[in-house]
């Protein structure tokens, strides 16, 4: 007699179903929890990241209240710029090398000055026409923007048809991002080949030239934080020479930093004769400090001793918009009155200060670097009060990864040291730009992350 074998056999196949189910599931579950476990340490490293850059901003305020001296930007030799540890994470201040390239994929370091720019606020138009990348509609644009008559309306209807419609401003510029919204303002204008802002060109970035570096935007050159105090801590005023007497506080500074014959002869050679018994010499005006120090015949060692002690402005509390000349790039010099009509002498600058950064301590260095052919470009700079060797505004562009090199973030700080006490400003995120911290610090964790693994 034959047995009957087929239900154990269907047996069995249901059996391997079953099998093959509960093992899918198994993988499933456990590619479910690999994956979890990979979210949860991507998340724990982006806190982990977060929590260094609010660590890097803390130092940098320590850093400015200890450091920083007299309007001068710190030392960078005196604080901690790159792969800073904070815990297991770590952080760099992405900074900006104005004195020379140091290589087409190399980023630098260090806190970057508000001061080295244009203000959108008060630059005039022949200098913010020359900007890098800079139109004719967008200089124009910038002028009615931050006009308070109502500027000339001449981009309302261009406003007005946006998604959603806005106005033109009519009033200063709150920030730098406020380009965005100008008529003419596309985003190579803005950030140029330098999409992640950075200072270099990365490898994802377009060579549009094909000079091996990363060709700067408007956003790169401007501001609207530059500015510097016209009186001392103490709230005195600082010495005004806009108009100069005789018997003004001017003379006081000269006999009490030099000496009285030799201020007797400053005096004499911008053309206040000692006035004779019953006679008052008339009044002499300047444009501005460089104006007074090239009538004065001074040395430069001697105005460096009363620089900081004089202004034109007779702005109770601060100035605006004055170019610190010593940490300007190349193409921000190149838009001040006099260098515009002659572009080399902004590299020349740029090259005086580096073979002699020891003689940078006032605005006297800069008659040294252009020499006595270039009085006309002396000149036209002499006529605008655009100088000074003075920073009270630093940005901090702070990035950070996580434990194992993960979770990268990056925020952009602007400090204000101006009233003594540092503060931030502005707080922007800038995670969105993608990495900026170029390809050899990539190269960097991704061994530290082999070696861990």
């Amino acid at each position: 007699m034959r047995t009957r074998a087929r239900p154990a056999g269907s047996t069995l196949v249901i059996v391997l179903w079953i099998a093959f189910g509960l093992v899918s599931l198994a993988i499933y579950f456990g590619y479910s929890m690999s994956f979890e476990l990979r979210a949860s340490d991507a998340r724990v490293s982006a806190m982990a990241a977060e929590q260094a850059i609010d660590a890097a901003e803390r130092y940098l305020l320590y850093v400015l209240v200890n450091y920083q001296t007299n309007g001068l930007m710190p030392d960078p030799t005196t604080y901690l710029r790159e792969a800073v540890p904070v815990g297991d994470s770590r952080f760099w201040l992405i900074g900006r090398d104005t004195n020379h390239t140091s290589g087409p994929n190399i980023v630098s370091f260090g806190l970057t000055d508000e001061n080295s720019k244009l203000n959108l606020n008060t630059a005039t138009s022949n200098m913010l026409v020359f900007l890098p990348n800079m139109t004719v509609d967008l200089t124009t644009a910038i002028l009615d923007w931050r006009d308070t008559n109502g500027g000339s309306g001449t981009f309302e209807t261009y406003y007005g048809m946006q998604n959603p419609p806005y106005q033109n401003k009519s009033a200063p510029f709150d920030s730098t991002e406020e380009l965005k919204l100008l008529y003419g303002a596309d985003m190579y204008t803005l950030v140029g080949e330098d999409l992640n802002r950075n200072g270099v060109l990365d490898p994802n970035e377009t060579d549009e030239n094909r000079n091996g570096v990363a060709d700067p935007g408007v956003l790169e050159c401007v501001t609207v934080y530059s500015r510097e105090p016209t009186t001392y801590s103490n709230g005195i005023a600082r010495v005004n020479i806009r108009t100069v007497t005789a018997n003004g506080p001017l003379a006081s500074l000269l006999q009490s930093t030099l000496s009285a014959s030799r201020a007797n002869q400053i005096l004499t050679a911008i053309g206040i004769v000692p006035p004779a018994p019953g006679r008052q010499s008339p009044p002499v005006t300047f444009a501005s400090p460089l104006q007074f120090y090239r009538r004065s015949q001074m040395t430069a060692d001697e105005f460096a001793q009363i620089a900081n002690a004089l202004t034109v402005s007779s702005a109770t509390n601060y100035i605006e918009g004055r170019v610190n000349v010593n940490t300007a790039s190349a193409a921000v010099l190149g838009c001040l009155p006099g260098l515009v009509e002659n572009p080399g002498l902004a590299q020349t600058l740029v090259n005086y200060r580096e073979q002699n950064p020891y003689r940078l301590t006032s605005i006297a260095w800069v008659v040294d670097a252009l020499g006595q052919n270039s009085s006309s470009v002396l000149d036209a700079l002499g006529t605008n009060d655009c100088l000074t060797t003075q920073s009270y505004q630093y940005a901090a562009d702070i990035a950070a990864l996580g434990p194992h090199g993960r979770g990268y973030r990056r925020v952009r700080f602007i400090i204000d040291t101006m009233d003594g006490t540092p503060k931030i400003v502005y707080r922007q995120d800038l995670t969105h730009l993608g990495w900026a911290l170029g390809s050899e610090v990539r190269k960097t964790w991704l061994l530290a992350s082999k070696d861990m693994r």
